[in-house]
């Protein structure tokens, strides 16, 4: 196949354009696959924080029950010992029987 001069003229240009189309939507396809790479990656950098702070958090929670448990002892332990305390403050007849004839 043999072009003419004039056919020339015009097929060459549209190459080059042709050419920087193409170049252009590889470019394109490049940085659309940066970008999906970048989301992905603060995706999965997001994801890690999230475990980190969902550990925490339970450890926490164990920590509290923990806590709430010691707390709970202490608690018993005072009333036994206020409950103790009354019992030994009281008279054994003091104050339980009242007169009330006049």
């Amino acid at each position: 196949m043999s072009l003419k001069s004039v056919e020339l003229q015009i097929a060459l240009p549209k190459t080059f354009e042709a050419g920087k189309l193409t170049e252009e939507a590889q470019q394109h396809v490049y940085t659309s696959q940066d970008l999906a790479n970048q989301s992905l990656q603060k995706q999965i950098e997001r994801n890690r924080t999230k475990a980190l702070e969902s550990n925490q958090s339970a450890q926490i929670s164990e920590n509290d029950s923990s806590s709430e448990s010691k707390n709970n002892k202490q608690q018993e332990q005072k009333k036994k010992h206020q409950s103790v305390a009354l019992a030994e403050i009281q008279h054994p007849f003091k104050g339980h029987f009242v007169d009330f004839s006049g």
